[in-house]
C-alpha cells in the first residue's frame, strides 16, 4: 500500500471516489508477469463521480468501461473502441487502476448506476458485461444446449448470462461448493467434463481446459474462448481443422445489457461474495482470492 496525492482530473475525464472494487483472476494474473504490468491494478469498480465537466455526472454512482481509446483510428471510427491500436486499459495497461481510494476515467466511459442496484451488485457489471458480450458475437438459440467449461468467477457468470438468455446451460467444473452457485440459479452442473455440443465456452484458464473444450465441440461446432492466460499456450489444431470448428476470441462487452440483467436480479452475484474487506487490506484480500474455493473478494471503501 502507498500514500499518492489525489489524481488530477484532465479535460473530459471525472474523478472518481472508488466505493466496491473486485478483485479477478485478471489482477491476479497480473502479479505473475500478464502485460509485464506494474503500478496500480484493478478494474471492476462502482464510485462516486467527485469531479466532472459534465455537471449531471457529479455525485453520481457510476461503473466504466476500462479501455481509453484515442477515438480517431479506424477501430475507433467504426464504433470497435475496444479494439484501439493505442489504447489503454484501466487497471491493466499504462492506465492507473481503481484499487485506489480515488482515480480518474474519460466521462465518455462512465455508466450511471441505478439506484435500485447495490454496490455489492454494481461492482460486477464490468465481468458480467464480458460474459454477454458473448450473446453479440454468435447467435446462440433459445433452448440451445452450452456446455461452459470452468467454475470459477466469469465462468459462473458466463453460465448465469446464457441461462437468463434462454440456453440449456450445462456448468462443468471441478469444485462442488462453486457449481453449488451456478445449480440454485437453476444451471445444471456437473464434476468433471465430457460430451459433445455445438456450443461450448471455455472460462477454465488453463491449456488443459482448451483441449477438452475442443474435444468437446461437434464438428461444424463453435468454441467461445474467454480465458486469458499468461504464457503461450499449446493447441492441437488437427481437431480444429479436421471438424471445421469456429473459434472466436471473446474480451469485453457493452454495459448496457450486464446493467438490465442486474437490475432484474437473473444473475445472481451476492451469492459469489466470499469475502469482503477494507482497501487498506488489499493485500490480505489478494492473498485470499487467490486460494482455492475462494470466488470473489470485494475491496470497500466507504464514503466518509
Amino acid at each position: 500500500m502507498r500514500n499518492r496525492p489525489r489524481p488530477r482530473r484532465k479535460e473530459g475525464y471525472a474523478l472518481i471516489r472508488m466505493l466496491c472494487a473486485g478483485i479477478c483472476n485478471t489482477d491476479l494474473e497480473l502479479q505473475w508477469g500478464y502485460y509485464n504490468f506494474s503500478g496500480t491494478p484493478g478494474h471492476e469498480f462502482v464510485g462516486d463521480v467527485i469531479e466532472a465537466g459534465r455537471r449531471e455526472l457529479v455525485g453520481r454512482r457510476v461503473v466504466g468501461d476500462i479501455n481509453l481509446e484515442c477515438g480517431r483510428c479506424e477501430w475507433c471510427k467504426r464504433g470497435l473502441a475496444r479494439h484501439c491500436t493505442t489504447r489503454t486499459v484501466l487497471g491493466i495497461v499504462k492506465q492507473p487502476g481503481c484499487f485506489s481510494e480515488f482515480f480518474t476515467l474519460p466521462e465518455r466511459n462512465l455508466h450511471v448506476v441505478p439506484d435500485s442496484i447495490p454496490n455489492e451488485r454494481a461492482v460486477f457489471t464490468e465481468p458480467v458485461a464480458a460474459a454477454c458480450e458473448i450473446l453479440d458475437q454468435v447467435r446462440i438459440p433459445k433452448g440451445a444446449p452450452v456446455a461452459v467449461l470452468g467454475d470459477g468467477k466469469l465462468g459462473l457468470l458466463v453460465a448465469q448470462v446464457l441461462h437468463a438468455h434462454g440456453a440449456r446451460v450445462r456448468l462443468f467444473g471441478r469444485h462442488a461448493e462453486k457449481l453449488a452457485v451456478a445449480k440454485r440459479a437453476g444451471i445444471t452442473v456437473s464434476l468433471g467434463a465430457a460430451g459433445l455440443y455445438d456450443w461450448v465456452v471455455e472460462v477454465t484458464g488453463s491449456s488443459d481446459g482448451l483441449a477438452q473444450a475442443v474435444r468437446m465441440t461437434r464438428p461444424r461446432g463453435t468454441l467461445v474462448l474467454k480465458s486469458t492466460v499468461h504464457g503461450t499456450v499449446a493447441l492441437d489444431t488437427a481437431p480444429v481443422v479436421v471438424n471445421e470448428i469456429t473459434l472466436v476470441g471473446s474480451r469485453c462487452g457493452r454495459f448496457e445489457p450486464a446493467l438490465k440483467l442486474l437490475r432484474s436480479g437473473k444473475v445472481r452475484v451476492e451469492e459469489m461474495i466470499s469475502a469482503r474487506m477494507p482497501l487498506s487490506e488489499a493485500a490480505r484480500g489478494f492473498d485470499l482470492a487467490a486460494r482455492k474455493g475462494v470466488i470473489k473478494v470485494l475491496l470497500d471503501n466507504p464514503r466518509p
